[in-house]
């Protein structure tokens, strides 16, 4: 295992840190209970985002200020302007020692705002790149933008290996490393874990159904044609089959296909559950975790489900195909491809011995590589190696 001493120096009182991102749900959910730990190890934190009840609650939750600065998830020139003003203005003003940034928007107007405002240290985090799937001016703009964060930067943490190398290949020379093996917040053991496998019949059959679950935003980008579509054929062979969707829509971003909507909305084997504060017990239901995104940086459901002991069906994109070892704790098949897809299914129902012992195997390596103590410690050595240079006294 990679070492990530837990050793901090005592010089690190009133260090101060604003870790940003462009909506309260993305810290509330990649924060949530680190910045109380940060607190603790004598930083003072500060948490920004677009002001929402998710910024509130975990300003309540952790203990820490929170500033909320309005911040389009989408291109808008105008307002991301305004917002560049705004948040230069709080960087001149709080004068932290570091900025660490998230998500795609946050990264560039934060590392911007710090820029300008000759913040010392000034971290990103790539969670994930939208250009390599992108095409003409759209994808030029998005590799643009990528480029002015990482300039402005002055440290780029990219989430996995996959990101690390799209990266240094097409934006950035800048050194970087992957902290830990990868992932943002690592995998709570003690929460993500498997209690009792629900019996319910929730088919209406009296036999149990084997049950295909997708957790995430219900969207192109994710492969939800690919898997509606390959689902419905499989129904057809495999009647005792269901396909749990378990997240939100966002039809004015990214929409699935109408005919996509209608399949979902008409076959009564496809259960489509909207947004869940807890998904454990839906993971409990399922059996098999399919996840046929077009693009991740380090897919968190994939963790997740593996630490509820559910093997996962994924794509062959970055994130996913450093989690998953292909036919030791799932299956790994093209993006895009609706056969290939359907052919893993099938050979899930078929085989549900492989889908005990791919189970058994997923959390043994989530413990044994993304543990959530470990990934934490890993960052806070990263912070640690930071400030150690002492170059916050400087502006």
């Amino acid at each position: 295992m990679k070492n990530c001493s837990e050793s901090l120096p005592s010089s690190l009182v009133g260090k101060k840190i604003i870790r940003a991102a462009t909506i309260g749900m993305s810290l509330n959910i990649f924060c949530r209970g680190l910045l109380t730990e940060l607190s603790q190890d004598g930083y003072e934190v500060i948490a920004l985002s677009s002001p929402d009840d998710d910024l509130a609650e975990l300003g309540s939750r952790e203990h820490v200020r929170t500033i909320g600065v309005s911040m389009e998830r989408h291109m808008s020139p105008f307002k991301d302007l305004l917002s560049l003003f705004k948040l230069t203005k709080v960087m001149i003003k709080e004068k932290p020692c570091m900025v660490h940034s998230m998500t795609p928007k946050a990264g560039l107007l934060c590392m911007l705002a710090a820029w300008m405002a000759r913040v010392p240290l000034r971290v990103h985090t790539f969670t994930g790149l939208v250009w390599p799937t992108s095409t003409g001016l759209s994808r030029k703009i998005l590799m643009m933008t990528d480029r002015i964060t990482c300039f402005c930067a002055t440290h780029v943490i990219p989430e996995g290996e996959g990101v690390k190398h799209d990266l240094q290949t097409c934006i950035t020379r800048k050194p970087m490393r992957v902290l830990g093996y990868g992932s943002v917040k690592g995998v709570d053991l003690g929460y993500w874990k498997r209690t009792e496998k629900s019996q319910a019949d929730s088919c209406g059959k009296e036999k149990k159904c084997f049950t295909f679950i997708f957790v995430g935003r219900v969207v192109r980008d994710k492969g939800i044609n690919e898997l509606v579509h390959a689902f419905s054929r499989l129904h057809k062979h495999y009647p005792d089959t269901r396909l749990l969707l378990v997240g939100p829509s966002e039809d004015n971003l990214d929409p699935i296909l109408p005919e996509t909507r209608k399949m979902i909305e008409e076959e009564e084997a496809i259960v489509s559950v909207g947004s869940q504060k807890d998904v454990r017990p839906y993971y409990e239901e399922s059996d098999v975790l399919v996840f046929p995104s077009y693009r991740e940086g380090f897919p968190n459901v994939v963790l997740e489900a593996g630490a509820m002991e559910l093997p996962s069906i994924v794509t062959d994109i970055n994130g996913s195909r450093e989690i998953i070892k292909d036919g030791v704790n799932g299956v790994i098949v093209p993006p895009r491809e609706t056969d290939a897809l359907f052919e893993a299914m099938e050979d899930m129902v078929r085989c549900p011995e492989e889908v005990e012992r791919m189970g058994t195997n997923s959390r043994s390596i989530i413990a044994a590589r993304y543990e959530q103590s470990f990934v934490r410690t890993c960052l806070k050595q990263f912070y640690s190696e930071l400030f150690s240079k002492n170059v916050c006294g400087l502006r």
